[in-house]
């Protein structure tokens, strides 16, 4: 094959992908190679990452085949944000990275907050210190395993060590780096006032770039691994959702996205810093320079409508396989049946805790309202309609912020939904459309290749020539019987909240005495 190509490459929590795209956008290759992700505790979550390196070589070879490699002109870089990798004086690693779903450090984050103060943390970082993010990841090391952090050289997030692999240098950029709490999110730099809060050596970390900037070179012993060849730059690249939403163009305020995986997240694109006075929204550098964006994230998106499968559709799932049809298919089918609004059926989909805009663990997934006249339709609905209520809450944090929200683009599993597309245009009161472009992060971390190779002039060029508008929902009547339930769903999480908090330690103490 002749022509000039990008090379995306996105560590996952669980595989490597490669995505080989020509200078038209057109996908050319992807592939995956799957890792483990190991629990040794209770709320522990680590993975080995010899595993990411090892499955990024394999991607990379396999995208290549057929390929001059010296037809690739640029390389971007994403993943999995927060997780915490250490390294020695020699650039070995010293322990499993400590990942982004891990909670061991509620203690010191509290730890944080109290010494630094909640509100001069959201005048330092833009975001409240969370157990997912780096820096108490490394106060743990620090308290409970000294001997590793009496070797530290090195600090690295994911994507960041797949770089010092492919290139042997030690950077990053402001997308990922804004998840660790140690960046200053409205300067784009490492804040100077956290880190010496922490005591974390500023010589630990990595170079800090704009995304789109050519950050390292392949070295000689990453190419041999790989199959690339010596030179071929690296840009920074991005955090997983700051790079997604490059994939599907949204990089400009008045565009926001909505993913419908297990987790929901609403992200918008901000022209200006800005941050959530509680810090009740992530307020992240974009990676689209000198741009922000705000993020919402909700824990049980479309995992709640898998669990009501599971649960209460096994059935309906035996009958789906018998009949070759998808079983989510089947049930918003079903779901269509009934009327917006369930006749009063209100589903919170807490079923993990929730993050935004209620951090409570302890939340609950309720179903509310009902009678003898509900059946399954009404209880199928409701779990969509529940889901779209929670992601508005996001957007509702977002225009009381003053974002002038245009579009919405809809990804994930559950935008495949035109029933759901429907619910969610109606409850959000805004435009619903879907993209071109499906591959996710690697393909925004290819395009922001692309403007460091000077194949586009910058990332809005890239993303105009690439991202197209498939199709489009727009709201409909049904968005008056909403406004309604909207206020009564946004009513029940504060007068539960107690209830929530209660039986958690009543099953706690119950569990414990088993």
């Amino acid at each position: 094959m002749a022509g000039r190509y990008l090379l995306g490459l996105d560590v996952g929590t669980s595989g490597s992908k490669a995505l080989l795209i020509d200078d038209a956008g057109q996908v050319i290759a992807d592939a995956t190679t799957e890792y483990p992700m190991a629990t040794p505790r209770p709320l522990w979550a680590e993975q080995n990452p010899a595993d990411w390196w090892r499955g990024a070589v394999v991607s990379i070879r396999q995208v290549l085949r057929g390929v001059d490699p010296g037809h690739v002109v640029g390389i971007g870089l994403t993943g999995q944000m927060h997780g915490l990798v250490l390294l020695d004086r020699g650039g070995e690693v010293l322990r499993p990275c400590i990942m982004w779903n891990d909670q061991r450090t509620a203690a010191q984050c509290a730890a944080i907050t109290k010494q630094i103060g909640a509100t001069r943390l959201l005048d330092l970082i833009g975001n409240p210190v969370l157990p997912g993010f780096t820096a108490p990841k490394i106060l743990w090391v620090r308290e409970n395993e000294p001997e590793i952090y009496r070797q530290i050289a090195h600090v690295l997030l994911p994507k960041d060590y797949l770089r010092y692999r492919l290139t042997g240098e030690f950077q990053t950029e402001v997308s990922d780096a804004s998840g660790t709490a140690l960046l200053d999110v409205a300067q784009r730099t490492w804040s100077a006032e956290m880190l010496a809060a922490l005591d974390v050596p500023l010589a630990w970390l990595p170079t800090c770039h704009e995304s789109v900037v050519v950050s390292a070179r392949i070295s000689p012993e990453a190419a041999a691994e790989t199959g690339l060849q010596v030179g071929t730059p690296v840009v920074g690249g991005g955090g997983d959702q700051a790079a997604q939403a490059v994939g599907s163009g949204i990089i400009r305020e008045g565009l926001v996205s909505v993913t419908l995986g297990t987790s929901g997240v609403v992200f918008a694109s901000s022209d200006h810093y800005r941050r959530e006075p509680n810090g009740l929204l992530h307020a992240f550098c974009h990676a689209v320079p000198d741009r922000w964006h705000l993020m919402g994230v909700m824990l049980s998106a479309a995992g709640s409508f898998r669990w009501f499968r599971d649960a209460l559709a096994q059935s309906d799932l035996a009958e789906a396989r018998l009949a070759g049809v998808d079983v989510y298919d089947r049930l918003t089918a079903q779901a269509a049946t009934a009327s917006a609004g369930c006749e009063g059926l209100i589903f919170l989909p807490y079923l993990s805790g929730e993050r935004t805009p209620y951090p409570d663990p302890d939340a609950r997934g309720v179903y509310f309202g009902l009678s003898l006249r509900h059946g399954k339709p009404h209880l199928v609905r409701a779990v969509l309609e529940g889901v779209a209520y929670g992601l508005r809450d996001s957007l509702e944090l977002m225009r009381a912020l003053g974002v002038q929200i245009e579009q919405v683009r809809a990804s994930g599993g559950g935008a495949r939904s035109p029933l759901w597309r429907q619910i969610l245009a109606d409850i959000f009161q805004t435009e619903i459309v879907l993209v071109n472009v499906t591959e996710g992060a690697a393909y925004g971390a290819a395009l922001l290749a692309g403007v460091g190779a000077e194949l586009y002039r910058d990332v809005a060029e890239a993303c105009n020539q690439m991202i197209q508008v498939t199709a489009r929902v727009e709201p409909g009547p049904d968005r008056f019987a909403y406004a309604d339930y909207y206020e009564i769903y946004r009513a029940l999480y504060p007068a539960l909240a107690p209830l929530f908090k209660r039986v958690g330690d009543v099953t706690a103490r119950q569990v414990y005495r088993r």
